[in-house]
């Protein structure tokens, strides 16, 4: 996912990503623990895509605040 498309989308898309993203992350963890995991990189894509996300978020926060 790349930034400028993260910019283009509203604050309730943003949420709603973010939701998808945090419950994936969270289906990858337990496949690492279960020894199921086979995309590893995955978990780091998933982890900069949610910081992303939230990064973006808070910009459009503070934007509409100020």
């Amino acid at each position: 996912m790349k930034a400028n498309d993260v910019r283009a989308k509203t604050l309730d898309e943003l949420r709603t990503e973010l939701e998808a993203l945090k419950k994936e992350q969270f289906n990858l963890r337990f496949q690492k623990a279960t020894g199921q995991l086979e995309n590893t990189g995955r978990v780091r894509q998933i982890r900069r895509d949610i910081a992303r996300i939230q990064t973006i978020m808070r910009e459009k926060r503070v934007g509409a605040s100020a």
